[in-house]
């Protein structure tokens, strides 16, 4: 998975993934009053509006960035109707040769989780047959119940190429409060983060980075920049940038001397852009997708900063 994912990074020459976490707010009027004609003011309207959202979304985007990444926790509060609306845009976007990170933060005990990594990145059987449900390339996970927690999906990134990054320094302001706690020495998200490398040991793929990834918050420049000398073979997924207030010149610690380690979630600041100056006044609102195109070229010119 790793060496699939920084293969599409260097082509689009683009550490960008778009985070599709679709609300009613960001959908525009005339998708939201189709979906309500045909379907009335209900949970499976939301879910047909932020389907038709995300496939103009992903059809203006798809060649310029690497990888999407849906938030289930915004399909799934609408019920079944939500989550055939995350399971179809995933397949959407593995269509037009996106890869796909599906930001769900499970954590439990060991058999919940390999109910959960069967769902996700492995196959769920029905007697003597085998089913994909969900088409992503790796997930997210909640690490705070301990290594047991984490085991089943381990196999499933060996047996499916599949991967995981795993919550390590998150970006919410009150994530210290947890992860800041000092354990014998360290900080508490530095132990995890000493976890974290020695999981991905064993899935180090052909560019020298594991399939076992950390989420570390663009919000916290100066713990990222020693989490990335815990973690040298670790690719970082990176939420924060733009909405939460970081900026390109604040990510510079999270990649290696090669350019690489590190990929960068935009979700409001692309989805949404098209309410916002100055791509409100360049795009009709039918031009949302083309508006979501411009903020993540311009995304990708920002980040290019980092490089130079």
């Amino acid at each position: 998975m790793i060496d699939r994912l920084i293969a599409k990074i260097e082509k689009t020459q683009n550490p960008t993934v778009v985070g599709l976490d679709p609300r009613l707010s960001f959908v525009p009027q005339y998708i939201k009053e189709e979906a309500y004609r045909n379907y009335g003011k209900t949970p499976k309207a939301a879910a047909k509006a932020f389907l038709e959202f995300n496939k103009k979304i992903i059809d203006g985007i798809h060649d310029i960035v690497p990888a999407v990444k849906p938030q289930v926790a915004m399909y799934e509060q609408y019920g079944a109707e939500g989550m055939q609306a995350y399971i179809d845009t995933l397949q959407y976007a593995k269509e037009k040769g996106l890869m796909v990170i599906g930001d769900i933060k499970r954590s439990d005990i060991t058999s919940t989780a390999e109910a959960y990594a069967d769902g996700h990145i492995g196959k769920v059987k029905v007697e003597e047959e085998s089913y994909t449900v969900y088409q992503q390339d790796c997930i997210t996970l909640n690490p705070y119940l301990g290594s047991d927690s984490i085991d089943p999906y381990m196999e499933h990134c060996k047996n499916y190429d599949k991967g995981l990054f795993i919550l390590v320094k998150t970006s919410n302001p009150n994530s210290g409060e947890i992860q800041d706690l000092d354990v014998g020495g360290e900080k508490l998200y530095e132990r995890v983060g000493k976890m974290v490398d020695q999981w991905g040991q064993s899935l180090i793929g052909k560019r020298g980075y594991s399939a076992i990834g950390a989420v570390v918050g663009a919000t916290h420049p100066q713990q990222a920049e020693k989490l990335r000398g815990i973690m040298p073979k670790t690719y970082f997924l990176v939420p924060g940038y733009g909405a939460q207030g970081a900026t390109a010149k604040d990510l510079k610690g999270y990649f290696n001397q090669d350019g690489l380690g590190a990929i960068i979630n935009s979700s409001r600041g692309i989805i949404a852009a098209h309410q916002k100056q100055p791509y409100q006044s360049k795009f009709t609102e039918k031009e949302f997708y083309l508006a979501a195109r411009e903020a993540a070229l311009d995304m990708k010119e920002d980040l290019q900063q980092i490089f130079r």
